[in-house]
């Protein structure tokens, strides 16, 4: 997952480039639902040319994307991209710890300014950051002419705000995080397009395009920690876009010291899913 510039997906980094509190949400969301990322990785690879040798993570914010990458592409140079150095620092330690820092080149930059100076590549990956730049097609124009023919771009997007939450959370009205997601939706969380029409306009060929379940039905104990992160993160932005009522059922379950608070609950599950283009440059 990555958070080059995260205000909706998750909240918060476009302009929190030493956001510590971002950084823990990605690694829990990595560490929660990250199985999913072999998945795609594993798709990824039946449109990939063959043995491709630089890849690059577009917006790796802590890395779950350039390490999964690196284990699927075990000959390949990992390029991370990111415009935060902090998110940058965290990518370089946690391939030192799984033993890749070897092929990992980071790249400091900011793509709304320009696209880096990193030479040709073979497949590119973009997750949950192509729509937070200011001038996505640019991006790809940029990226198209990065790839090499035959090359591949991913592109993956989260269908919508990940669910934790029972129907009922024991008290306020049933329904409550149904209408969180719908008040931040209503304020753009979120908001991207079907990539297909930008991909062609951009010169590619898309080969293909899947959805992903992305699931923790036996939630893990990070679960609680990481349904805590998220739901802390978006608190603010729903104040005035949310019932009275339903603002204080929310703090409740955020309370650590509640019943019904989410480090208590037994009832957490993980539910989401996100969709991911293949595009080749012809």
């Amino acid at each position: 997952m990555a958070a080059m510039t995260h205000d909706h997906q998750p909240p918060g980094s476009r302009h929190a480039h030493h956001d510590p509190g971002l950084a823990e949400l990605l690694d829990l969301d990595a560490e929660v639902l990250g199985s999913y990322l072999d998945e795609v990785t594993a798709w990824a690879e039946q449109h990939a040319p063959q043995g491709p040798r630089t890849i690059v993570d577009v917006g790796a914010g802590t890395g779950t994307g350039s390490l999964a990458l690196g284990r699927r592409f075990p000959a390949a140079e990992i390029v991370a991209v990111d415009r935060s150095a902090s998110m940058l620092a965290r990518v370089r330690a946690a391939a030192a710890e799984h033993g890749t820092a070897e092929r990992l080149r980071v790249v400091l930059a900011d793509l709304d300014a320009a696209w880096p100076s990193i030479g040709t590549v073979d497949v590119a990956w973009a997750a949950s950051s192509l729509h937070e730049v200011a001038d996505p097609d640019r991006v790809l124009r940029d990226l198209h002419a990065a790839l090499n023919p035959g090359g591949l771009l991913v592109v993956v997007e989260m269908d919508e705000l990940p669910r934790f939450l029972p129907d009922d959370v024991g008290r306020g009205r049933p329904g409550l995080e149904r209408r969180c997601h719908e008040a931040l939706a209503r304020a753009g969380w979120n908001a991207h397009p079907d990539w297909r029409t930008h991909l062609e306009r951009a010169g590619f060929e898309v080969t293909a395009q899947r959805s992903f379940t992305v699931a923790a039905a036996s939630a893990p104990p990070s679960a609680a920690r990481y349904a805590h992160a998220y739901l802390s993160r978006i608190r603010a932005a729903l104040d005035g876009r949310l019932a009275t009522d339903d603002l204080e059922t929310l703090d409740a379950v955020l309370a650590p010291d509640s019943p019904d608070g989410l480090l208590h609950r037994g009832d957490l599950t993980v539910r989401g899913s996100r969709t991911a283009w293949a595009a080749r440059r012809r």
